[in-house]
């Protein structure tokens, strides 16, 4: 593993993640985080955007694309409810010659290199962690870490972003942390065009009418309320082609593709979703979300 020492402390460094993952770029958003980081005078400071959205529609994702605009390495830390201080910072662990370790988080892996962090699902952690990350979020730009006893400042090239889920197992974020993590960039679902061409990107295997229908079927549950995400398509996508090549079937046949695309959507999103995709062969929009599986 890399390592540097801070102040005496042999620290080791997280390594950065790759992605691959086919991207369908929405430029207005990318260019939003980017311009959150950028520095126009050498008493400026970089902004730290939130993403905030419905789960799947793709915040992680734009957040390492916008990253990887500027070529910076990108480390991703996942939060958790059991997110802890020193979890965010500094871990000791036991190597393979009895002795501790002082392993650094990708978060402050990223400060030491100059690299980007995106803190997923930020809004699941407590506010005794948040408290840790305080001073790296305004002028201060530094961590303490009482793990090891030393004092960690961020490079003048590190870049922060973090991502929220808009859904009920999250935390209320505590005023003077919301205050430091601006602006707020709402990240909705696609529009019709976008999420057909974020499944072609992913799925270019895939035949035309298939991927319309899934894309049809997604944009009704949006109007309705529904949070179906461009994520489950992809799935529902993946699940109907896995399942024809394995019964040796054409996915131009109608006789073939709208029964495995039934049972896609309620394997994946369970037999209520289904009302969806009657109103929608039926060729007509339903009056409300009905609760009832398809007979």
């Amino acid at each position: 593993m890399e390592s540097v020492v801070i102040d005496g402390v042999t620290i080791y460094l997280s390594h950065p993640d790759e992605l691959n993952i086919p991207l369908y770029p929405r430029d207005e958003i990318i260019e939003q985080i980017l311009a959150c980081w950028l520095v126009l005078d050498e008493k400026d400071l970089p902004l730290t955007p939130r993403l905030v959205g419905k789960p799947g529609v793709g915040k992680t994702t734009l957040a390492y694309a916008a990253a990887k605009r500027l070529n910076k390495e990108v480390y991703i830390f996942q939060a958790t409810v059991d997110t802890r201080p020193e979890d965010l910072i500094i871990t000791p662990v036991i190597s393979e010659d009895k002795k501790i370790r002082y392993v650094a988080s990708p978060i402050v892996t990223a400060m030491i290199k100059g690299g980007v962090a995106i803190i997923d699902e930020a809004n699941r952690m407590s506010e005794k962690s948040w408290a840790s990350l305080a001073p790296l979020l305004d002028a201060r730009r530094y961590v303490e870490s009482i793990i090891a006893g030393i004092k960690i400042k961020a490079h003048p090239d590190f870049r922060l972003c973090v991502t929220m889920n808009e859904d009920a197992s999250t935390f209320e974020l505590p005023e003077y942390i919301h205050s430091r993590l601006q602006p707020q960039i709402f990240i909705d679902f696609p529009s019709y065009e976008e999420e057909k061409a974020i499944l072609k990107t992913n799925l270019p295997w895939a035949d035309e009418g298939l991927l319309d229908y899934i894309v049809r079927f997604l944009q009704m549950a949006h109007e309705y309320g529904e949070l179906y995400s461009v994520r489950d398509g992809v799935n529902i996508g993946r699940y109907v082609l896995k399942k024809i090549k394995f019964s040796n079937k054409s996915s131009k046949d109608l006789t073939n593709l709208l029964p495995l695309l039934k049972e896609a959507i309620s394997v994946i999103l369970g037999p209520q979703a289904l009302i969806y995709l009657k109103e929608l062969l039926e060729n007509k929009k339903p009056t409300k979300p009905l609760l009832r599986p398809l007979d």
